[in-house]
């Protein structure tokens, strides 16, 4: 397992969590960062610094990487003018494309997130787009020049799990690129399920936000992913479709 790294953008991870770093205290990003083994954490450009005293990279440990992201972006225009100000800012070449019209689903806009990740692309960012799970959109990103692609479980912030699971194996299953499963995982248990499908990584905020121990809850999820992983790396058991097998030889002891 030492050697099984994750790569995006021709950098190296050990980790395959990535931590959403919106609602919740500031205080507790560290102790989050800490339990989850977190190596990429998302950062909203916005919130870098919304007060003088308050300042979110003071609460992000120098080996995690800053992962900034679009959200607020309503177009492909408005998704590149932030991830410039995040390269500016010094927040470096990762950045994860929201584009989202819809104020009521806030349902990722495909066709916007392609224009944009083809730009920033072309401008040396290492792209990484959250998108509905759509296969002919993931072959787009894909030739548009993203580094992974980061499909929605279900409906950000629901914590309702895998709604999308099928089509999510489809992408797993036919991109040459890493599938990180974004918006949705709402327990260590379906986050350990998508990674038993061959997900790449998994993206969390609101399952940890929202719970009564955020920084145990990290560690459960950290665990449940890297449990999820050993599980599709050694391959599933079979599953029989009729009857049962005995785990042990009866021959001999039970006859119809």
């Amino acid at each position: 397992m030492n050697n099984d790294t994750l790569l995006i953008g021709g950098h190296e991870f050990h980790s395959r969590f990535i931590l959403g770093s919106g609602k919740y205290s500031l205080k507790l990003i560290e102790a989050a960062v800490k339990d989850a083994g977190a190596e990429l954490i998302t950062l909203a450009v916005r919130r870098a610094n919304t007060r003088a005293e308050e300042n979110i990279l003071d609460y992000i440990p120098e080996h995690v990487t800053l992962l900034p992201n679009t959200s607020g972006a309503r177009n492909a225009e408005e998704a590149i003018r932030i991830a410039r100000l995040a390269r500016e800012l010094g927040c470096g070449n990762f950045v994860k494309i929201e584009i989202m019209r819809d104020s009521k689903y806030l349902l990722p806009d495909n066709q916007e997130t392609v224009k944009a990740t083809e730009v920033l692309a072309k401008e040396g960012f290492i792209v990484m787009p959250y998108m509905y799970p759509d296969l002919n959109t993931a072959r787009d990103l894909v030739n548009a020049g993203a580094a992974s692609v980061m499909p929605l479980a279900s409906p950000i912030g629901s914590n309702k799990g895998l709604s999308t699971r099928d089509f999510i194996q489809i992408l797993i299953e036919e991109i040459d690129l890493p599938v990180i499963v974004d918006a949705g995982i709402g327990r260590p248990s379906q986050a350990c399920e998508a990674m038993e499908m061959g997900a790449a990584a998994i993206m969390a905020n609101t399952a940890l936000a929202t719970a009564g121990n955020l920084p145990l809850m990290a560690s459960a999820f950290r665990q449940a992913i890297e449990a999820g992983r050993k599980a599709y790396l050694a391959g599933l058991g079979r599953v029989l479709t009729r009857g049962a097998s005995a785990s042990d030889p009866l021959t001999g002891f039970l006859h119809n």
